[in-house]
């Protein structure tokens, strides 16, 4: 492994790359403690301390806590997120779409062009609520923005739209000149910040007493299952056996290959867990309106992150949001076409409507255990909270969003590098064969 690192920064053009990637994460990194003008950030720490278990909570996770800190960069990059799943939800109904996902590298850009103006109406509108957020803050009579009004809201509207766009070409200039995906390092190094304040804190309930050596143990040695887990996860796939038919173009013979298609058992990735989470959070959000109705308190009970029954549904609903954004992300009719205008068919399978139905079939079976299995790496931190009464910035690293972001970066990320080095003739990171899953 340390061989490795060292034929890293021995290739000039990776190691340039590295330090173009961290500099511009650096960057990202300080907009999020520049607060918006017009507040006061006492008043607004104080009023921000109980944001983890509702939307807002989640909003800050995905803004690497720039939100709660009502930061420059406080929505993230989840405007674009949101602008980016809105495009790829209209592509399975409007023809429009449809065609610019066909059309290659210009109907790419098109759509890359569609997403950033949505990313800056998005923000607009966000930043809009935001600021009206904002102005509700109130601490013993003290008010979180020091001067509310229209001419708050238009230069929060203003700064946190700009901050978005911002983030959005960092993420770009990530992509085109450092390593891995932008985007997701972005969010990945806010997830990964959170980090050390949770093991300080771990360390404080282990120090005065409150955790025994036993346990902390256990849990370490949990976090390592359920990293291997997740990654085996994030990387398993169904082998499905393709054949190619041999063609005779002038005196050169094509095809008649052997290969396999590989389907994901986790072709939806994060996805599910956001949905499921977003729509868990609205109910908690909007209890926290009325606290004296003893209806809405037994609501809330119901609804809170350490009942039963929001184990059961929020399970439920990853299961079903993985079947939706798998039908959605993946389109057996089209690999099937795919196949047959390539040449490809499966064996023992017919090409066009039959090899369709195949593959339909064999996803609709992978994603059973899939599905359950990213439910149970969502629930697992609420269980670590009751049982064991840890907090929860600290149980969100042991599964959850967070974990599948981070997991899913790394091995990404990893495969990135481990292609640079192939191709100077260097071992990888894994000298008895490559990462699986590896981008050639």
């Amino acid at each position: 492994m340390i061989e490795t690192f060292r034929n890293i920064f021995k290739i000039h053009d990776l190691r340039q790359r590295i330090l173009f990637t961290v500099m511009i994460l650096s960057l990202e990194r300080i907009g999020t403690h520049i607060v918006t003008p017009g507040i006061d950030t006492t008043i607004l720490a104080e009023g921000m301390k109980n944001l983890s278990g509702t939307l807002f909570g989640l909003y800050d996770l995905f803004a690497g806590g720039a939100f709660s800190k009502a930061a420059v960069f406080g929505l993230g990059i989840m405007p674009y997120i949101s602008a980016s799943i809105i495009l790829q939800l209209l592509g399975a109904v409007v023809p429009y779409i449809q065609r610019l996902q066909k059309e290659g590298e210009e109907g790419r850009k098109k759509i890359t062009q569609y997403t950033r103006y949505g990313t800056l109406f998005i923000s607009a509108m966000q930043s809009f609520g935001v600021a009206v957020f904002l102005e509700s803050i109130e601490v013993n009579g003290v008010k979180a923005v020091i001067d509310p009004g229209m001419g708050f809201r238009i230069l929060t509207m203003i700064s946190m739209s700009t901050g978005t766009i911002l983030i959005m070409w960092l993420g770009e200039l990530i992509d085109e000149r450092g390593i891995g995906n932008g985007i997701s390092l972005i969010i990945f190094i806010g997830i990964i910040a959170r980090l050390p304040a949770a093991i300080i804190e771990e360390w404080i309930q282990f120090s005065s007493g409150n955790r025994a050596l036993l346990t902390e143990l256990f849990l370490i040695a949990l976090a390592f299952f359920i990293v291997a887990g997740v990654v085996l996860l994030t990387q398993a796939t169904r082998k499905i056996p393709v054949q190619y038919a041999k063609r005779v173009v002038g005196r050169k013979v094509y095809g008649g290959v052997n290969t396999h298609f590989p389907l994901r058992v986790n072709t939806a990735g994060v996805m599910p867990i956001i949905f499921a989470q977003a729509i868990m959070f609205i109910p908690s959000t909007l209890f926290s309106f009325f606290p004296e109705s003893e209806f809405i308190g037994t609501l809330q009970r119901a609804f809170s992150m350490e009942s039963w029954f929001y184990w059961m549904v929020y399970g439920i609903m990853i299961v079903f949001f993985t079947y939706f954004y798998t039908a959605i992300a993946l389109n057996p009719v089209d690999v099937a076409d795919n196949l047959k205008k390539q040449g490809g068919f499966i064996p023992g399978v017919r090409p066009g409507k039959k090899t369709a139905e195949y593959l339909d079939s064999i996803l609709t079976r992978i994603t059973l255990p899939g599905s359950i299995a990213l439910a149970i790496v969502a629930i697992i931190p609420y269980i670590l909270v009751r049982v064991f009464n840890i907090s929860y910035n600290y149980a969100s690293f042991f599964g959850g969003t967070g974990l599948l972001i981070i997991v899913g970066v790394a091995l990404d990320t990893i495969q990135r590098f481990e292609s640079h080095l192939y191709m100077r003739h260097y071992d990888g990171f894994m000298k008895g064969g490559r990462v699986r899953g590896r981008r050639s």
